[in-house]
Parts: C-alpha cells; structure tokens; sequence
C-alpha cells in the first residue's frame, strides 16, 4: 500500500515504518511540524519517501495524528486517526473527542485507557497496542544512576512529573534524555541524542523512571524494559498494565518509589532479577511482529471498505 502520513511522533512512526508499505512522508523547506519529512535522529528504511504534500499521488490510506491533517488529505481517501493522547482539557472523564460522531473514519487508540477515557460518541474505534523496534542496547546497570526519557519537561511541568525528579537525586544522580531538557536544575541533561546513542548511554543506569502523571505509554518505558532494565513508576493510565509487579514497581505513593529507587541501587542482584522478567514482559506484550500485524489487518480492512 502506499500510506500517507505526517512524521509527528518519532518513535511510533520508527515501530510503524518497518512494514511492507510504502510510506510517504510530506516534507517542506523549513521542515517544519507540517513537513519535518524523514527522521534524522531515528533509523527508518528506504520505503519512507519524503516529497512535497503537493506531489504525494495515488494514496491508498492515510494516518492522521492531528485533526487539521484531516483537510489536508485527498476526498475520497480511507483515512484511520492514531489518538496518541489522553485527554488534557476541561472535565475529563467526559472529554469528547475532536473525531466524536463521524462515520467517514475509525479512530485507533494506542492504548486501552485511552480508548476507555475519551469519549468518541458514534465514531469507530480500536486499539492497536504500541509495538517497537528492540533494541540493540542491553542493560548492564554498571553505574548508579537513574535514567529519565521524556520530551518538553520544562515546558510539561507536571504531566511529565518534572516536580517529582529532585525527589529521586536523595538516592542516586539522575539523568534526563530527550528534546526540550535544558534548563532543568539539579539533574544531568542529555538534549535530543540519536537514538541508538540513548539507549546505550541509559542501559548503564541502574533503573529508569517513569514519572509521568499523565501520558497514554511512553515508548521509552517500553524501550527500557525490552532492554532489561528494572523500572520504578508512576501507577497511572496505561502503567499499570505494562508493568506488572516482579517487573518493576509501581506506586502512586512517591516516597515508595524513592525506596524502590535505593534499594535497586544498593542490590544490583536484585536489579537484574527484576530487569530480566521486564524484559520478558516487554518482549511478549509490545513485540514489533504482532504491532505490525495488527496495522495489517486494520489497513485491509478500511481499504477494502472502501473500495
């Protein structure tokens, strides 16, 4: 199939872009949030085309991530909306989709509490559980420090849980990965590394942290435990389904988190025990294989009810 899609999450497009399809990818000179064109910090094969949205023809289906891509994509052209997100405005379990009551798309969720927590009236639903690319890293736990991966938390604030990092630097030094971490105080910051280079770098953490209040799954977490890293998180949305409990621990109570924390630092046996079964667990729930597979199977579907 030929797919249209704009590159707006990087890390699920990298797990997306690894099917059988052609995947054309608009791109603009300022490469922008509306033509950033192919990834330059994530490996993507040679089926990912960047060309002007101008000159992308004979679209089979297209993968929208933004209601105002809808306008942008040709009449007549299948499209299936990936929600990335939870709900973030107003009262929240009664968020109503942007997408709610339309029957000229199906809305895929990348996690079941999403799909619990919005509220999408007549519009078509599934959930494709997050599948990624494993990584090359393995965990090794050599120094004691612990790893955060997140995006804008000095922008995010609380929903990234940034308020909660200088409670983890009592235990060990804590290192932060991702785009827009400069400017935070007190911890070590690595600003938008490749993303071969982060993995290798937090596989020698002892332990990583997810202390998101509020995300649907981040990658990263996944990421991490595929690598057989024991990880200490937040028990909130999604979390709580992905880490069950000999594979990290998970807590809404902060201060049993920071004992977990220690207490990882102080037993590395222990560490690698815990890092083992995440792995295990990461590998069986969030496998590439059955991510792909299931894309498949919905890709089928919308384009041949279209036809």
């Amino acid at each position: 199939m030929n797919i249209l899609l704009w590159h707006v999450h990087g890390s699920w497009t990298t797990s997306f872009v690894q099917g059988k399809h052609r995947y054309l990818v608009p791109v603009n000179d300022d490469r922008d949030a509306w033509g950033r064109g192919r990834a330059r910090t994530f490996d993507w094969p040679d089926s990912v085309e960047e060309h002007p949205l101008e000159d992308i023809r004979d679209i089979d289906v297209a993968i929208a991530q933004r209601p105002e891509e809808l306008d942008l994509i040709p009449p007549h052209v299948p499209v299936i909306y990936v929600e990335h997100n939870t709900p973030k405005d107003g009262d929240v379990p009664h968020s109503r989709h942007p997408l709610a009551d339309r029957d000229d798309l199906v809305i895929a969720h990348v996690t079941d509490f999403n799909d619990l927590f919005w509220d999408t009236g007549g519009t078509r639903t599934t959930v494709i559980d997050h599948g990624i690319v494993e990584p090359k890293a393995r965990w090794t736990g050599d120094l004691e420090r612990l790893a955060i991966v997140t995006n804008e938390p000095v922008r995010r604030g609380r929903v990234t849980g940034t308020d909660l990092f200088g409670r983890f630097t009592t235990v060990a030094p804590v290192d932060v990965f991702g785009m827009g971490v400069t400017g935070l105080e007190g911890v070590t910051v690595f600003d938008d590394p490749p993303q071969h280079e982060m993995h290798a770098e937090v596989a020698r953490r002892r332990a990583y942290l997810h202390l998101c209040r509020w995300t649907s799954l981040g990658l990263s977490l996944i990421e991490a435990m595929q690598m057989g890293m024991p990880v200490l998180a937040l028990a909130t949305t999604e979390a709580v389904a992905a880490v069950p409990p000999d594979a990290g621990v998970i807590a809404t109570r902060v201060d049993t988190l920071v004992e977990a924390a220690q207490w990882l630092i102080d037993e590395p046996d222990a560490a690698a025990r815990m890092g083992e079964r995440a792995r295990q667990v990461a590998l069986a729930k969030y496998g590439l294989d059955r991510f792909l597979a299931d894309w498949d199977r919905l890709l089928e579907e919308e384009t041949c009810a279209s036809r």
